[in-house]
């Protein structure tokens, strides 16, 4: 590089941190379940259990083929538990979200995090030998110049 020059842009390394960072967060990214104020505020066309007490009649399980292209609330997570609303007694579909799929989601992550500590680590060993090979360099420009 020129005397003077500037250097712009991330450091050396930099770039390659960012795209582990991105990478990691898609990776891990987990659609959130829909919340009650991104609903109509209509109270008719809001789901019984929302507005009302409900008993779960079914637990949660993975959509079928056939549910995930019929039932709206399989597109969120996947998984839908049939419940009973107590005073109307309309049987409804609601998205949930099992502990099989926060468990994948879960090992997922973990999978993600010790794969970047293993990237970094590799970097830190590389960066330290780049340094003794430099600080040996002087001692042996040193001895040589006595």
């Amino acid at each position: 590089m020129p005397a003077g020059g500037e250097r712009r842009g991330l450091p050396q390394g930099s770039h390659l941190c960012w795209l582990l960072c991105v990478f990691t967060l898609k990776l891990c990214q987990a659609e959130a379940p829909v919340r009650a104020e991104q609903l109509s505020v209509s109270t008719s066309n809001l789901p019984c259990w929302l507005v009302e007490e409900f008993v779960v009649a079914e637990e949660c399980a993975q959509c079928s083929n056939f549910q995930a292209k019929t039932t709206p609330e399989c597109g969120s997570t996947g998984y839908v538990e049939k419940i009973t609303c107590s005073s109307s007694k309309r049987n409804e579909f609601k998205s949930c979200r099992s502990a099989l799929m926060e468990q994948h989601l879960f090992w997922k992550f973990e999978g993600a995090i010790v794969g970047v500590a293993l990237v970094f680590a590799c970097l830190v060993i590389v960066r330290q030998r780049q340094l003794d090979r430099k600080a040996l360099e002087k001692v042996r420009k040193q001895i040589e110049s006595i």
